[in-house]
């Protein structure tokens, strides 16, 4: 997905939400910061193969959408912290049902909840008539 269909209006909105956090590492990176401010040494450490070339531009791109916040003192060596804006707290609550429904669909995949199959609409509508 391309990074201008995010800011294309006439697209649906889950779609303009997902070329946000669309790549590998952006919802990776949401949970940390979601406990408080990182600086991206900490970052990297947190994230296993994730690449310093990777992570200056996923953060770029997160600060572009209005996601994170990026501060930097003007001490030596500079120092850089990152943290969430209140946009990106916000994705974060959105995302919170999204990763629990991810997690159970995990566990169903690895036999630990029963599959059942879902009641189809029909199904649904003459069980409600009746």
């Amino acid at each position: 997905m391309t990074r201008s269909r995010a800011q294309d209006p006439n697209v649906c909105g889950v779609t303009a939400a997902i070329a946000v956090i669309d790549g590998k590492w952006k919802t990776a990176l949401l949970w940390p910061l979601e406990k408080g401010p990182h600086r991206p040494g900490e970052m990297l450490r947190l994230l296993p193969g994730l690449t310093e070339k990777v992570l200056t531009q996923a953060l770029r791109e997160m600060e572009a959408d209005g996601l994170v916040h990026r501060e930097v003192y003007d001490v030596r060596p500079l120092k850089t912290v990152y943290s969430l804006t209140e946009f990106g707290r916000d994705l974060c609550e959105a995302l919170a049902p999204l990763a629990d429904w991810g997690h159970r669909r995990l566990d169903r995949l690895a036999g630990r909840e029963p599959v059942s199959q879902p009641e189809s609409r029909a199904d649904s509508v003459l069980s409600q008539a009746s």
